[in-house]
């Protein structure tokens, strides 16, 4: 229960303030605008938080980078096979075309890339902080080789 409060809190706080800023400064929006739209997305942030945490770990655990430009390309990978897939169901459910998904998902492949090792750096930190330990299934847990 922890480790979904911990990645649950991480998630919508981290991306609250990120969208929002952006929805504001850059997208122009006013501010009643990005305070509904930021409190529309909560619910699916707190359906993914926890369970994108559990894919990251399990990415990472599958993956085992071993230098700092492959960890930020695994950060990036795990943060696009999860996350894409989420948004386009979003925009489905919100009733967008095909051809405004493709656009929307297009522009937003930009923002994860740009986001997911930030994001990564601050979920790690925040773990470590609460004293969550990364879990992954049984499947791929590391276990020490025998001497």
């Amino acid at each position: 229960m922890k480790a979904f409060v911990v990645d649950t809190v991480v998630t919508v706080t981290f991306f609250t303030l990120v969208a929002g800023m952006t929805e504001l400064f850059i997208a122009g929006m006013e501010l009643h605008q990005v305070v509904v739209a930021r409190l529309l997305t909560i619910p699916v942030m707190v359906l993914t938080g926890r369970p994108y945490g559990v894919w990251r770990d399990w990415v990472f655990l599958r993956t085992n980078p071993k230098q700092k430009l492959t960890t930020v390309l695994v950060d990036i990978i795990a943060f696009l096979t999860f996350q894409v897939p989420v948004y386009v169901a979003t925009l489905i459910v919100a009733g967008a075309r095909a051809s405004e998904i493709h656009a929307a998902v297009g522009a937003a492949i930009l923002f994860m890339v740009l986001l997911s090792r930030p994001f990564g750096l601050l979920l790690e930190w925040v773990r470590r902080q609460a004293g969550t330990e990364v879990e992954a299934p049984p499947s791929v847990r590391v276990t020490p080789a025998p001497r």
